[in-house]
C-alpha cells in the first residue's frame, strides 16, 4: 500500500510543480498545497530532481524574456511595430 500512496503523492506533486514555480495569480496554489508540496520535495529524490529541472527551465525562460524585453525596440520611431502602409 505504501508504494501506491507514494506514487499518488508523486503524481499529485508533479502536477503542481509548474504552478509552484510560475506563481501565476490566476492559478495560485493554496498555502496548504505549497506546504504539502514542499514537504514532499524534502523527502522524495525523484520529485526533487524534477523540481530542479523545472527550476532551471523557469530561470532560463525568465532570462530569455528579460533579454528580449531589453533588446526589443521601444519607441515608435524605431519602426516597431511595422506600419501597414
Amino acid at each position: 500500500m505504501t508504494s501506491v500512496t507514494s506514487m499518488w503523492t508523486c503524481h499529485w506533486a508533479r502536477r503542481r510543480l509548474q504552478r509552484y514555480f510560475d506563481a501565476d495569480p490566476s492559478a495560485r496554489l493554496t498555502r496548504v498545497e505549497v506546504h504539502r508540496l514542499e514537504a514532499h520535495l524534502a523527502t522524495c529524490e525523484r520529485c526533487t530532481a524534477l523540481a530542479g529541472d523545472h527550476r532551471g527551465l523557469h530561470r532560463a525562460l525568465l532570462r530569455r524574456w528579460a533579454h528580449r524585453s531589453r533588446t526589443r525596440p521601444q519607441s515608435p520611431s524605431s519602426g516597431w511595430p511595422p506600419s501597414n502602409s
